[in-house]
């Protein structure tokens, strides 16, 4: 089953990798990665290539992500996202345009969530999203 993997583990797995045998996300990544599981979207890919000033840097980047497909994205996922950060803010809670899009497609697809950014626990409390359990 696939994953939709958020920005923050991709950017934990990519740029930190003297960190991976410690870290549990990016050990996460790894097994989806090598399992043919892990989903992103174009946003996140938007997010991972922004930024990046070497253009070399960037060109290589950016075919290792075409490696995974973008998942599509529908009108409703833009529509659904709008929801949740409203009802997000409503009681406090702060994410940004694109974490509540990935959250919107996770709940459409009814895939799980990889992310290191702790605010999806928080979303997690309020929208039918599961997180994937990196141990």
């Amino acid at each position: 089953m696939k994953v939709l993997v958020d920005s923050s583990a991709w950017s934990l797995r990519l740029r930190r990798r003297q960190s991976l045998v410690e870290d549990p996300v990016a050990r996460a990544l790894d097994a989806l990665v090598g399992r043919h599981e892990a989903a992103i979207i174009g946003p996140v890919k938007q997010e991972l290539l922004t930024g990046i000033r070497d253009a070399s840097q960037f060109a290589r980047l950016q075919r290792a992500l075409a490696a995974f497909p973008d998942e599509p994205l529908l009108t409703i996922d833009y529509e659904t996202a709008a929801d949740f950060a409203n009802r997000a803010r409503r009681v406090g809670i702060q994410g940004s345009n694109v974490d509540f899009l990935v959250c919107a497609v996770a709940a459409r697809l009814g895939v799980s969530i990889l992310a290191a950014d702790r605010d999806f626990e928080r979303f997690a409390t309020m929208m039918p999203i599961r997180l994937y359990p990196a141990v």
